[in-house]
């Protein structure tokens, strides 16, 4: 007897809900153990100073780190997440959408476009990939003098 997992879509769904609560451990509790966690960036721009969030990671507790330091780089009250749409394909999902945030440490707010690729195994995230506007990132993040 097989034991039924949630659906891709579903697992998406509650991901996205727990990312907007904001509470890092229990997004993480959405993630495998280990998985496949990438961001588009320059890799020489990885865990740069201004911007620690920004690197591969592999494990759960890697996840609920990304959540952490991602939310003590930011104001949390000007943080806002547009989904415009999220595509299923049997274990794969895209969601395509718009982060509104604002710097903490420049005080600069940007917006950026983005497409997360998630992949669902077992009614858990094993894969996390993320393409966004790196640079409007970094520009918010950007000491004025460079």
């Amino acid at each position: 007897m097989s034991i039924a997992t949630p659906a891709t879509g579903t697992v998406v769904e509650e991901l996205l809900r727990r990312i907007g609560e904001g509470n890092p451990e229990r997004i993480a509790e959405m993630y495998a153990e280990q998985g496949d966690w990438k961001l588009a960036w320059p890799e020489a721009e990885h865990g740069r100073t201004a911007t620690p969030w920004i690197r591969h990671r592999s494990t759960r507790a890697d996840a609920a780190a990304h959540y952490r330091e991602l939310a003590e780089y930011h104001v949390p009250e000007h943080v806002a997440t547009e989904v415009e749409r999220i595509l299923v394909d049997g274990s794969d999902a895209v969601v395509l959408g718009e982060i509104r945030q604002t710097a903490r440490p420049t005080g600069r707010a940007y917006k950026a476009r983005f497409a997360l690729h998630l992949t669902v195994a077992d009614g858990l995230v094993t894969r996390h990939h993320v393409y966004e506007d790196s640079l409007a990132v970094a520009q918010a993040f950007e000491a004025k003098d460079q």
